[in-house]
Parts: structure tokens; sequence; C-alpha cells
């Protein structure tokens, strides 16, 4: 049996724009912060003590809401303590606990594609701004773990996650916030994922990390290639990250935690070719590691709200290839690229390729591992980087109508019984 190659070439079908091209994908230059808003300057002048959570856009001035005492959380993982009313569509909550330092500093870093950018600080206080498209409500980290503790091993959560940020406190507080944690929460019952801010961190960072009970160490390389890297994390948007220094501590990660036990972030569509986001992929598994995959999405006050969306038959082909690569044992070299570095075929068979799709896994949120199976993410991050109306990236199991859909925008169109 021959291997699966599309009927038609992107190139072929009619769309001369299936994917985000390099050139297409420049970001605009952050403009300058009026002195009064810098630093969180305006938040700080006020004496105004926290009280219990804080909800975006309360416009509430404190000071002193900052971490390790407060921290902020996905609107999921809100709704799924309890801590906010809600529904998600088509899941019932979200199965890890994604925590995010917080200051009135907010984040120093100024990534192009970032909702909590340096560059925001002009226009939204950092307690108000969106991530990954949603809001990030704060809430007092003893108040979590305080729910959380009555019964770990009944926990929706498989996982809990603590998100840095670029800031002078930020390992301390990490450290703090971990500890706190496995204090009184057993990591074997809900293991513990960092995702690190390499630009602030020593090897020996990582490795307290790792002897305070993380399970996981993933580092945000989010751009595929140093040339991208630069020009949406680095001096090209006037932020302090290095290409060099994130892959330093990639490897760091490498030796102190081990195989399987690391990995990084990647964002799909923000000027590379498909090429070169899955020889990223084939480095990391060689290395080891795993990608965690992300579509993006202009995210709202970014330097980049103005850009498209990744196109989703280039990001099926992408997750299709990536997830094979993760979890298949296929090498990049197994697969076949047109002249614009377009994934053609995939390397397995019609039957096997086949099968890969209908279990629908493939186009599933992927993240750091759960309880159900290794190629089953805990982090689903509902909607993260797509409206429901058009999911990039399921939250939940794909049904017979979301694969009918995937097949279309893959272009095999083989009927799902």
């Amino acid at each position: 049996m021959g291997c699966i190659e599309n009927k038609k070439s992107p190139a072929e079908s009619g769309s001369e724009h299936d994917y985000n091209a390099f050139d297409a994908m420049e970001p605009r230059l952050p403009g300058k912060t009026p002195a009064e808003r810098r630093n969180g300057k305006h938040v700080k002048a006020n004496d105004i003590p926290p009280e219990g959570v804080y909800l975006p856009n309360n416009n509430y001035l404190a000071p002193h809401m900052k971490s390790p005492e407060y921290v902020q959380l996905s609107n999921a993982a809100a709704i799924t303590l309890g801590i906010m009313g809600g529904r998600m569509y088509g899941c019932e909550c979200t199965r890890c606990l994604n925590l995010l330092l917080t200051y009135p500093e907010g984040c120093r870093a100024n990534c192009a594609y970032c909702g909590l950018a340096r560059h925001r600080e002009a226009d939204r206080d950092y307690a108000d701004r969106n991530f990954i498209r949603v809001d990030w409500p704060a809430v007092p980290m003893a108040e979590i773990i305080e729910i959380v503790a009555k019964d770990p091993e009944a926990s929706p959560f498989h996982r809990m996650c603590i998100s840095m940020i670029t800031h002078p406190r930020s390992e301390e507080d990490t450290f703090t916030v971990l500890k706190q944690w496995t204090d009184r929460i057993d990591p074997d019952a809900i293991p513990v994922s960092i995702l690190s801010n390499p630009t602030t961190m020593t090897r020996d960072d990582v490795q307290k990390c790792k002897d305070l009970g993380a399970d996981i160490f993933t580092v945000a390389l989010d751009a595929a290639t140093p040339e991208l890297f630069d020009r949406t994390r680095g001096k090209g948007v006037q932020s302090p990250h290095k290409w060099k220094k994130y892959w330093d501590t990639l490897l760091e990660a490498k030796d102190i935690f081990g195989p399987e036990k690391f990995g990084a972030h990647i964002i799909v569509g923000m000027g590379e070719t498909e090429y070169e986001v899955l020889n990223l992929v084939q480095d990391l598994v060689d290395l080891g590691g795993h990608s965690h995959m992300f579509c993006f999405f202009p995210e709202e006050g970014s330097l980049m709200d103005h850009l498209p969306a990744t196109p989703r038959d280039q990001w099926r082909r992408v997750q299709l290839a990536r997830y094979l690569i993760d979890y298949r044992d296929v090498r990049i070299d197994q697969m076949r690229f047109d002249e614009e570095a377009r994934v053609q075929s995939y390397g397995i068979c019609d039957a096997e390729l086949n099968d890969v799709i209908d279990a629908g896994i493939a186009f599933r949120t992927s993240g750091c591992r759960g309880k159900v199976q290794d190629d089953i993410s805990a982090c689903d991050r509902p909607y993260g980087d797509s409206p429901p109306s058009n999911i990039a990236s399921y939250p939940f199991q794909p049904k017979k109508k979301d694969l009918k859909m995937i097949r279309k925008q893959l272009d095999i169109p083989v009927a799902v019984e």
C-alpha cells in the first residue's frame, strides 16, 4: 500500500494564502510609554490592600496584589476550582491548573505576540491584561491550595503548572509557590510543571525546581528559528530574550530532569516554514524531549494583533506531522515537502495515517502529559489559541463532525464511518 499524499498540493488548491509567510508577519514596533505608566508606577502610588479574588478590569489598583501571595490563573482553571462561574464549550473542566506569577510592574519582556508584553503598560494594568485569548483573575495562593488540598486524589486536575514571567523576583517566587504547593499536596497526586523564564535563570535555579518537586520543566521557545526569535522576542521589539540562552536552559533541563521530562513551546504561523518548525520538533525528540504546540492567534493589544491567524490547513498539516514525530516514531526525513516547504506526505502508509486521523488525538491541545495516556495532554488550555467557532487545538476528544472538518482542512477526504 502506498503512502498517502494530498490529492492537490496547497499551490494547486486555489489559495494563495494557506500559510503565513515570513515577509507577511512583521510585528509593528512598540510605542513609547509615558513616564507615569512605566513599571506599574501609578498602581504602586496607591496603598490599597488586596481583598480576595481580583477579577480583571475591576481597575482596583492594589500594589500589594503580587506573587508569591497572589497568582493569576486562567478563566478555565478558575471555573474548574469554583472561584468563578461559567461553562466551557465542549468540556466540563480543564485538567491543568495554570498559575501565572503577577506583579504591578508586570512582565519586563516585550514579546510581539503576547498580551502580557511590557509595551501594554501604556494603556492597561498588568492584572487586567488578556493572555492566550482569555482573562486571568488574581487569587490568593493560599486559597487555591486550600481548595485542592481537601482531596487531591479526587481533584479534576491532572497537573499544576507555574508560569514564570520576566521579573527580578520571578525565580524566588516560583520556588516559594512550588514549595507551598508540595508542602500540602503530594506531587505524585498532582504533578507540577514549570514554564520557565530562561533569561534570568541559572543552572542552579533549574536544579532547585527539580529539588523542590517539579516533575517537568519547559522552555517557551515560541519562535521556530533564531531569526523569528530575534524579531518577535529579542532586540527587534526591544525585548531582552536571546535564542542561545533559551537553548542553554533547555539543555540544562535535559540534563537535570531527564528524558520525557522537558520540552519546548512552539507557536506555528509566525513566519516559519512547515519544514523549519517540524525540524525543530525532530531536534527536541532526538534530545529526548517533547514539543508543545500553539496556533498563532493575533492577541488583542499585542504588536502582532493586526496580522492573520494561522490558516487552518497549515496548522493541521503541522499538527499531524508533529504528532507523528513526537509519538509514532516517524522522522522528518521520511516525510516529503513541496517547493515552499509545506508538508506533502507524512511518511506512513494509508491505513496507518487514516487511523491516526480518526483517533483525533493529534488535533487535541498538546502539552505536558496527563493521567490518561502519554499522548493526551493534561494542559488542554480551552480556546487559548482560537475561538470555539473555529477550533485550532481541541480541548476535548474531536467528534465525528470535527474529524470531517479536520479532513477537509488537511485535504485528505476519507470518510469517517
